[in-house]
């Protein structure tokens, strides 16, 4: 399987994921409504992923951000369950987000400057 085909099964795989945060959105929506603003973010995500999913490399941007996005929640929802400021069940999505992007990063389309070596030679 070549890496662009790859790519497009992850973008697809997480952009349903986070397309699947719509359903505890609802949940949450009265009793922890931080959290319910959260998931928006994450619903709305999934659904410029899968939109992604037809050109990735005109999408880099949002492939990145949504990696390094990834990384960055990682680092803080571990930080706070290490510090029992969130409950250590909490290690289990911080493990999904490190591999969300680190997969992302390593299956990422390669920049402008892959492109122009490429056309050169």
């Amino acid at each position: 399987m070549n890496r662009e085909r790859a790519l497009k099964i992850g973008l697809v795989f997480v952009g349903l994921l986070f397309l699947a945060s719509v359903y505890p959105l609802v949940l949450f929506v009265r009793e922890d409504p931080a959290l319910s603003m959260m998931f928006s973010l994450y619903v709305t995500l999934g659904i410029f992923l899968l939109a992604a999913v037809r050109k990735p490399s005109a999408h880099r941007s949002l492939i990145a951000f949504t990696a390094w996005s990834s990384l960055a929640h990682a680092a803080v929802m571990g930080f706070q369950a290490l510090r029992n400021i969130v409950a250590r069940r909490e290690l289990i999505g911080v493990a999904v987000f490190i591999v969300i992007g680190f997969a992302l990063l390593a299956l990422a389309p390669g920049g402008r400057a892959g492109k122009e070596s490429s056309t050169a030679a």
